[in-house]
């Protein structure tokens, strides 16, 4: 495997050939190591995850050779690999995989932009996560069967019902304690009303800027991985298929079961696409989140949530609109825990509750300080 360019490596990309090729030697170990706490196909998804890291090792150790350079013998097995070994055995490898997955998700681009990675090797390594993450669960997820038939169980996908959330939640406590602080300090019912309107104002388009960069920026991301994915489709399929075959066995499938599953998703590309994407990358290619979306819903839920506490001010001054004005806070502050509750599920009057003393508590420690600052001014 001589250098693509007929040259010598350097001395600093010999150094990482040898870094990686400890690395693979490492996991394999791992796996191996996992391999011998499990039983029946579970150890023998683990050891085939083994035997890919020793591929991925002996392509590093042809690179050094090819280049004339020493190659290293195996090392002592690391204190991390016995250690989650002797857990692995004591307990359980679902006591050790999500930690094994952190670790492959944190090192899934490794080979993304190396340039002297065989074909294959990247998308292999963004793949063992997605197995190990199936290997934890020990059985298929039934989410996506139940999604579809029961609407009610589906999330937020373009991120516009959390953007909601977050903005009308945000804009009724962060500009009603902005309005009480200037309530506290004394001033007139014109600069109560100029703070209320800046604060709105500012908190909807700064909210709605956020969330578009936000969202913007995790589309991009998720869009790459696909991308990314597609490219290894074409390039190499047959690694691709006996990925999905290592997850559906790593989800309780025989391996022919596994087997004839990849088989007929991979001929179709479409359907191969977007059945790595989501069992891979974990990704629903249709719900990558709409920017615009989240953007606008929080930018109005924001502003709805701020006019609250001007709208007594508009009308009247002085005490009765200050009463009202607490009265209109404390009834939305409820709404909007008891909403939260209703959409996750949860109780409505705990929701609202724990919504009630957050929310009055800054409003109260801003008027409070409002007050002080007011007295010390004049």
């Amino acid at each position: 495997m001589p250098d693509p360019a007929g040259e010598q490596p350097t001395a600093a990309r010999l150094r990482r050939w040898r870094e990686l090729l400890r690395g693979e030697r490492e996991a394999a170990a791992l796996y191996e190591r996992l391999a011998r706490a499990e039983t029946g196909e579970r150890r023998e998804v683990l050891r085939e995850l083994a035997a890919v890291e020793r591929r991925h090792a002996a392509h590093w150790e042809d690179k050094l050779r090819a280049a004339g350079a020493e190659v290293p013998p195996p090392g002592r097995v690391p204190w991390r690999t016995r250690l989650l070994g002797l857990v692995a055995d004591r307990w359980s490898t679902a006591a050790v995989l999500p930690l094994v997955e952190r670790a492959e998700k944190a090192d899934a681009g490794t080979y993304d932009a190396e340039p002297d990675a065989a074909p294959g090797m990247a998308g292999e390594e963004r793949g063992h996560a997605r197995t190990l993450s199936r290997l934890a669960e020990g059985r298929p997820d039934p989410r996506a069967g139940i999604a579809r038939r029961e609407t009610w169980h589906r999330g937020d996908r373009s991120g516009a019902l959390r953007a909601a959330v977050f903005g009308v939640s945000d804009g009724l406590v962060s500009n009603t304690a902005l309005v009480m602080g200037f309530a506290g300090s004394g001033s007139s019912r014109t600069a109560l009303v100029l703070a209320g309107v800046a604060g709105l104002l500012a908190g909807a388009f700064s909210m709605a800027a956020g969330e578009y960069v936000s969202m913007s920026g995790q589309r991009e991301m998720y869009e790459r991985e696909i991308g990314l994915e597609s490219r290894e489709l074409e390039e190499d399929p047959e690694s691709e298929r006996d990925e999905l075959v290592l997850l559906y066995r790593a989800k309780g499938l025989s391996r022919q079961e596994a087997r004839r599953v990849a088989d007929t998703i991979m001929n179709d590309r479409d359907v191969a696409l977007d059945t790595l994407a989501r069992e891979e990358l974990g990704l629903d290619p249709d719900a990558l989140g709409s920017p615009w979306s989240a953007a606008a819903s929080s930018l109005l839920t924001f502003a709805l949530g701020a006019l609250v506490v001007i709208l007594p001010y508009l009308v009247t001054s002085g005490t009765p609109a200050f009463v009202a004005a607490v009265c209109l806070f404390l009834v939305s502050l409820c709404a909007v825990g008891a909403g939260i509750g209703l959409l996750n599920g949860r109780s409505p009057w705990r929701s609202a509750g724990r919504q009630l003393l957050v929310g009055a508590l800054a409003a109260a420690v801003t008027f409070g300080a409002g007050r002080l600052l007011g007295t010390s001014v004049s």
